[in-house]
């Protein structure tokens, strides 16, 4: 399920992936090719997220709040590649004021939509991984 929070309005910056790019997370050091013609998965933030793609590629990004930019928890840090995601929104960036351990390159990656432009790579800090996976 895709995560909209109803009181944000969808950013109009974001722009749609349209060619193959890659994201790969740290410390795992797991890459996922993503392709555009596949996105979204609906698996939780912004159509298209960091974290919609993480989560179909069975990478665990803790969301609270499933992924409708209603708290911090998701908080990466994008290392490369941050140029091809449209800016913070005002929205984001309240939220992140709670994250810890914010830096320059610090998102939420429920509302980074990266657009295709080039590669990423993106860390989850050691604080926010969720080493535990519950039975269904």
């Amino acid at each position: 399920m895709g995560g909209r929070n109803p009181y944000f309005d969808e950013d109009a910056n974001v722009r749609r992936a349209e060619r193959p790019f890659t994201i790969t997370f740290l410390p795992s050091n797991v890459t996922v090719h993503v392709d555009p013609t596949k996105l979204p998965y609906d698996e939780g933030g912004l159509p298209g997220s960091i974290l919609d793609i993480a989560l179909a590629h069975d990478i665990d990004i803790e969301h609270s709040c499933g992924g409708v930019c209603a708290c911090s928890t998701c908080h990466v840090y994008v290392r490369s590649g941050g140029q091809s995601i449209a800016e913070a929104t005002e929205d984001e960036e309240d939220q992140l004021d709670e994250a810890p351990a914010l830096l320059p390159c610090s998102r939420l990656s429920c509302q980074s939509v990266p657009d295709g432009t080039c590669d990423l790579v993106v860390e989850m800090p050691s604080w926010n991984r969720n080493a535990v996976k519950e039975g269904h």
